[in-house]
């Protein structure tokens, strides 16, 4: 064996000599170090770069800048926008170059929101602002001593100046005469005036917010860390000049955010950068298409394998990659409301602590297998890692396989969401090459275990590269040490969704075989059980008729909810009145309705806040591909409005077929779970379109219209949702079949038919077609008994499994739980 290692021009070359296999793979690891030892001193050269804005705190503050645009959605396009650019070119600009020459007020300028959002997205253009600057007044015009409207600095003095030098125009945007008003012959008439297209600038930029606007992007540690990345970025992009390559280098999210920040103090981005490359860095924000071969693709792969090669550390980072398009909006009129935060309402709350469930936080995980060394000798197969948490986990309880970029020459990364406590697992696994079609069960040649309490408990490091010694198993325990190179990332530990299962719970009679005899009567109660996802009952729920008195005030109450707690106690959680539902003591009132146009919400909780119930799953619970209009009718979102967010946050999602709820905010939790309960009550006995088809109603519609000053369109009034002749189930009788006479008897005689024919179907089904087909025809069987028996419910004693829907029954003594696909199927790796 014979070779030749070369390093670079600096470096000697050196020959390997026929030597034993150990000596060999002591001269590897050599080689490796000085490879990792040029690398960390590349990083260490790129840590050097000098950068004269504190850009951590900068992109903090960008952050909660973004945030307040979003929540003024308007000047990001329409009236409102072309209004924008007018009084950034008419008044700001000007403003700003006098502020500039000389200190118009003591302290700082207080830029107005709307001119500071148009002047952002013109400095993302470093290029083109220098020369706009240049060519309109003289100089380039910096941010120094200017601060933002979002940074609570009073703006009283800068308001005096604008108004005095500005009479006709407001310092704050007037919607309403932005939406009068023709601005474009202002424009033409402007003396000075912007070349760039502020309007397509804008364009680009809107959509960077929802990329960049989950809550670990904000913590300290994740804007250091992108530091330390924007300056490998800017050594990439000078090793490049360097070499004389050209390479459109593509960033990730949060390298992203800390190059505008940089962007945002213009005169310092232009001097760091002639320092560091000798010329001004230009910005290209002009491509958008990320399919594969086009220009955003290839230099994302260029970059990526660039960084790695130079720095030995992966490129992808956990938290900052692309998002896709952001979920379509509910609504385009904002909601403002002066109501005070739920938390605050709720601190004395009786009903506050009824339903207690334990808080989990999640991270998210991206991971990739770089390599392996110290293989048994005379191995063959091909290699993967299979990879698990040690201990049961919320979120990713499978054991999963990946390939090893070195072996397979193949990038595969794992992206995944887990509790941040515990072990992951590494089993290195070798495949033995077969021709036959059977699948064989690999080897397993050693194991090795990544603690993740030591990366953040507490948080101390969200991304590291190295080498793990691999435990060799039974029959490689005289192997050379094997070991292999891991890269993975984290997110900082967030706070998950508050997970509910609502477990219906019938009672079962042996002598109705299935089925309610004809003519007889069944009596029972009938209640649900509020679980949490490891099987903790946190409350029972019960739909009765009411039994109280008549009021005072003329309305009965003609159904309740009631609970009973884990302590026992029993609360009544929701009444119906001639005027609607009633949530928690009257905190809620929960009101049905038929919009007039498509999309609309189906009904709303009126409260403390203002929450709208709207069909399929939104904003934040958008699914990523596709789903079927059949499939989007199970769920329904609820939608917080409030000033905070006047466009909508979406608080809770319900799957009406499965009955799990998920919650965001725990002040929420107990009227979700009622909320949930009273609707599946409602499809249950009705159908899904009882709760769509209500009397035409768009009060909801003209409440946030008229509180934001947009004008209402219809007449105001709330329809109260039909209740058909109410079930006593508290004891009382329920009567199985309603139907009388022949058709009872149809019915009955149909039944048995079905019976006896379909047993013997069912075993030639097997025996012809295999498992998958007898599982559909169980499905079909089971169809069709409950429709042919109206109203019957059917309670499988059997457990199946669906491996294509990745259906999971858990049977307990009295109810079956059942975790569909869409809980299971959160954490699929990329594969």
């Amino acid at each position: 064996m014979q070779g030749k290692v070369v390093f670079e021009d600096d470096q000697e070359p050196f020959v390997l000599h026929e030597q034993p296999d150990f000596l060999l793979l002591d001269r590897t690891v050599r080689m490796d170090m000085q490879i990792e030892l040029k690398r960390e001193s590349e990083w260490a050269e790129a840590q050097k770069i000098e950068i004269s804005v504190d850009l951590v705190a900068a992109a903090a503050q960008q952050l909660k800048f973004l945030a307040a645009v979003d929540r003024n959605r308007f000047v990001y396009e329409g009236p409102a926008l072309q209004r924008a650019i007018y009084r950034y070119n008419a008044f700001w600009l000007p403003l700003l170059a006098k502020h500039s020459e000389s200190h118009l007020v003591e302290g700082p300028l207080v830029v107005p929101l709307d001119c500071e959002w148009i002047w952002h997205c013109h400095r993302l253009n470093p290029i083109r602002y220098k020369s706009d600057c240049e060519d309109l007044y003289g100089r380039m015009l910096d941010n120094s001593n200017v601060v933002s409207s979002t940074q609570g600095t009073c703006s009283r003095r800068t308001e005096e100046i604008w108004t005095k030098l500005y009479p006709e125009e407001h310092y704050e945007l007037d919607l309403a005469a932005a939406f009068e008003e023709d601005i474009s012959e202002k424009m033409l008439g402007l003396e000075k005036c912007t070349a760039y297209d502020l309007v397509s600038a804008v364009k680009r930029q809107s959509p960077f917010f929802y990329q960049v606007s989950r809550p670990h992007i904000s913590h300290d540690l994740f804007l250091e860390e992108a530091l330390a990345r924007y300056k490998g970025f800017l050594h990439l992009i000078r090793r490049n000049k360097e070499k004389s390559i050209r390479r459109f280098c593509v960033p990730t999210y949060d390298i992203d955010l800390m190059w505008h920040s940089h962007q945002l103090h213009p005169v310092s981005y232009c001097e760091d950068l002639i320092r560091v490359h000798g010329k001004v860095l230009e910005h290209d924000d002009m491509d958008s298409d990320r399919s594969k071969g086009q220009k955003l693709d290839v230099g994302f792969s260029g970059t990526t394998n660039q960084w790695e090669e130079t720095f030995g550390k992966r490129y992808w980072r956990a938290g900052a990659m692309y998002r896709g398009a952001a979920p379509s909006p509910v609504t385009l009129v904002p909601f403002s409301s002066k109501s005070k935060k739920i938390e605050e309402l709720l601190s004395s709350d009786e009903y506050q602590n009824i339903v207690q469930v334990p808080d989990v936080k999640f991270v998210e995980v991206l991971l990739e297998f770089v390599g392996v060394r110290g293989l048994p000798e005379g191995h063959k197969g091909t290699l993967s890692v299979l990879f698990s948490k040690s201990q049961p986990d919320l979120f990713f309880n499978a054991k999963q396989r990946l390939s090893i970029l070195s072996e397979s020459g193949e990038k595969m990364v794992a992206s995944f969401t887990c509790e941040p406590k515990g072990e992951l697992l590494f089993e290195l696994a070798s495949y033995s090459p077969s021709t036959l079609p059977i699948k064989k069960t690999p080897r397993v040649l050693g194991s090795a275990s990544l603690s993740l309490q030591d990366y953040l408990v507490p948080v101390s490091k969200l991304s590291d590269e190295k080498w793990l010694e691999l435990a060799p198993s039974s029959g490689y325990a005289n192997s050379e040490s094997m070991c292999l190179r891991v890269g993975f990332s984290f997110t900082v530990p967030n706070p998950a969704l508050y997970v509910l299962h609502m477990v219906h719970s019938r009672p079962f009679s042996k002598s109705s075989c299935l089925f309610p005899l004809p003519g007889r009567v069944q009596h029972a109660k009938s209640w649900t059980r509020v679980m949490t996802d490891a099987g903790t009952e946190v409350i029972t729920l019960q739909m009765r008729s009411s039994k109280k008195e008549k009021r005072k005030d003329n309305f009965t109450p003609r159904k309740e909810v009631i609970g009973i707690t884990e302590s026992g106690e029993t609360r009544t959680l929701a009444e119906f009145m001639e005027n609607g539902w009633s949530l928690l003591g009257s905190r809620w009132s929960l009101k049905f309705q038929k919009s007039s146009y498509e999309n609309s919400h189906l009904c709303m909780l009126i409260g403390d806040k203002v929450v709208n119930i709207f069909p399929g799953r939104k904003l934040g619970f958008e699914p990523k591909h596709h789903e079927t209009q059949k499939k989007e009718r199970d769920f329904v979102t609820a939608v917080e409005f409030s000033a905070d967010s006047p466009y909508g946050e979406a608080v809770a999602l319900i799957n009406l077929k499965s009955g799990v709820v998920k919650v965001k905010e725990e002040s929420l939790l107990l009227t979700m779970v009622v909320l949930a309960f009273v609707l599946s009550d409602i499809v249950e006995n009705e159908g899904f379109e009882a709760v769509a088809a209500m009397e035409d109603n768009v009060e909801a519609d003209n409440l946030i219209k008229k509180e934001s000053g947009f004008p209402a369109v219809g007449k105001e009034s709330v329809t109260a949702l039909p209740v058909e002749s109410q079930v006593e189930l508290n004891g009382d009788a329920v009567e199985g079949i309603e139907e009388h006479g022949k058709e009872q008897w149809m019915r009955w005689w149909l039944w048995w038919w079905l019976r006896w024919r379909l047993r013997w179907r069912l075993w030639w089904w097997v025996w012809k077609n295999g498992e998958e087909q007898w599982l559909w025809w169980v499905r079909q069987w089971m169809w069709w008994l409950r429709w042919w028996c109206n109203g019957c419910k059917v309670e499988a004693a059997d457990v199946v499994k669906s491996c294509s829907e990745r259906e999971v029954f858990l049977q307990t003594d009295e109810v079956i739980l059942a975790r569909h696909d869409e809980s299971c199927r959160r954490n699929q790796p990329i594969s």
